[in-house]
């Protein structure tokens, strides 16, 4: 007896790339990164949608400066700001109210935001995903076609280690990985002097064990936690700041990653 079929693949129609950005744990600045590589690659001339995937932490209304909740009957979705379409659960749902749902709910609630709007034309969709290996994950895996995942680390041992889950784990459900970014990776001081604050290079050392690239090292800049907590990311305030000109060459980076790959890939396999 056939196994019972789960929904259909949601097609993204005009929609060029599906980006998966993820980290195997939380305080890496995986939205961060998110958020400023869906601008740099805007600013690069390319048309991009930034699709906020943690239902229970969503980030992108507080980094975008979306007061919320939003009238839909005034503001449809998904909303325009920076030069990028936005959604996230935070544009619908009260900041003070937690959002207590089982899988089955986020599940629903991530294919309304894929199937149920406008998104084209793009030539980018960002999908900053949940940190860990769960239901967010397998359902963007299962049911939409992801170009690939971009992995998120600090150069710290626990942090490596989680993002080695992630890597694994878009490779069990046949996700492509296009690559490692080692976040917070080197402070640039006053005196012109890169100091290595939170150790160097373990981003890069993870990407060659696991046989993927690494796309490249982001410093630590004060001014990008400042920027994202006022609701205008780095990239956009200060285009020209070291930290800014390292995530237009991640992106970059990411575009060249994506031509040398097919553009079609064969659903995964996702064991729910």
């Amino acid at each position: 007896m056939p196994p019972p079929q789960g929904p259909p693949r949601i097609e993204l129609p005009g929609v060029g790339h599906v980006l998966a950005v993820a980290s195997g744990k939380g305080g890496v600045g995986k939205s961060t990164v998110a958020a400023n590589l869906a601008l740099a690659l805007a600013g690069q001339g390319a048309k991009v949608g930034l699709m906020d995937a943690d239902i229970y932490g969503p980030s992108v209304p507080i980094m975008m400066g979306v007061p919320c909740p939003i009238d839909q009957n005034v503001t449809p979705l998904p909303l325009e700001k920076f030069g990028l379409k936005l959604m996230s659960i935070g544009f619908v749902v009260p900041p003070e109210k937690a959002v207590i749902w089982r899988g089955p709910m986020v599940d629903r609630a991530l294919r309304q935001f894929l199937d149920g709007l406008q998104w084209a034309p793009l030539d980018y969709l960002v999908l900053d995903l949940p940190p860990g290996t769960g239901d967010a994950q397998l359902t963007l895996s299962q049911h939409t076609r992801l170009t690939g995942a971009i992995i998120v680390t600090t150069p710290q041992d626990v942090s490596l280690v989680d993002a080695r889950k992630g890597v694994e784990m878009f490779h069990e459900v046949r996700v492509p990985v296009l690559g490692i970014v080692e976040n917070m990776s080197y402070f640039v001081g006053d005196d012109g002097k890169r100091y290595e604050i939170f150790r160097h290079g373990g981003g890069k050392k993870l990407a060659t064990a696991v046989g993927v690239p690494f796309l490249g090292d982001l410093p630590i800049d004060p001014r990008v936690a400042e920027c994202g907590d006022q609701g205008e990311p780095i990239v956009h305030r200060y285009p020209d700041s070291p930290v800014a000109q390292a995530y237009f060459k991640l992106a970059s980076t990411v575009v060249t990653e994506l031509a040398k790959r097919p553009n079609e890939q064969e659903l995964p396999d996702v064991v729910m």
